[in-house]
């Protein structure tokens, strides 16, 4: 590994996104549907729960306020998190590996060698099949952290970089 000697040169691990494939745009609309979900879901067990305990004499809270401001900040939520999670995803298929950067709050940095995947799935659930997304699995060789997912990737995208990765797999088995 080389030493910068530069000491201003940015360092090689410090996370940027510059030069890599972003995802497709349609994957926030998608992780705002499913969040949006859980956040009703979320939000009718509150409501559950202050219903069961609306005749308890010592509330200090009005009946649906805790369901309201539940719903409130998680719908909140799903509208942030998910520009952030597209914002800070990156992605680049290289000669002899891939390289992904994913993270908010905590910056992480995968290296897939080519040479080290098994097998490779594309995959839809139904939210992503209405809006032509797809996720890449990779499942390589190892027990730790096996299956990496790549999501948000238009289908044609996905399957062409499942298609290059397994070409690279059968000649390097040859």
């Amino acid at each position: 590994m080389e030493i910068p000697t530069d000491i201003n040169a940015e360092p090689p691990n410090r996370a940027s996104f510059e030069g890599l494939e972003s995802l497709d745009r349609s994957i926030v609309r998608v992780w705002t549907i499913k969040t949006g979900l859980f956040s009703a879901i979320l939000a009718i067990g509150v409501l559950v729960f202050d219903i069961m305990n609306f005749f308890e004499s010592d509330r200090a809270v009005p009946f649906g306020v805790y369901p309201l401001l539940t719903l409130g900040v998680t719908l909140a939520l799903s509208f942030w998190i998910p520009r952030l999670r597209y914002k800070y995803w990156g992605y680049d298929l290289r000669a002899q590996e891939l390289l992904l950067v994913r993270g908010i709050f905590n910056r992480v940095h995968t290296i897939i060698p080519l040479r080290r995947i098994q097998h490779l799935d594309v995959s839809q659930d139904l939210f992503e099949r209405e809006y032509d997304v797809a996720k890449l699995i990779i499942h390589t060789a190892g027990t730790r952290s096996s299956d990496v997912i790549l999501p948000g990737l238009s289908l044609e995208v996905a399957e062409r970089l499942r298609d290059e990765m397994k070409e690279f797999i059968t000649d390097e088995a040859l």
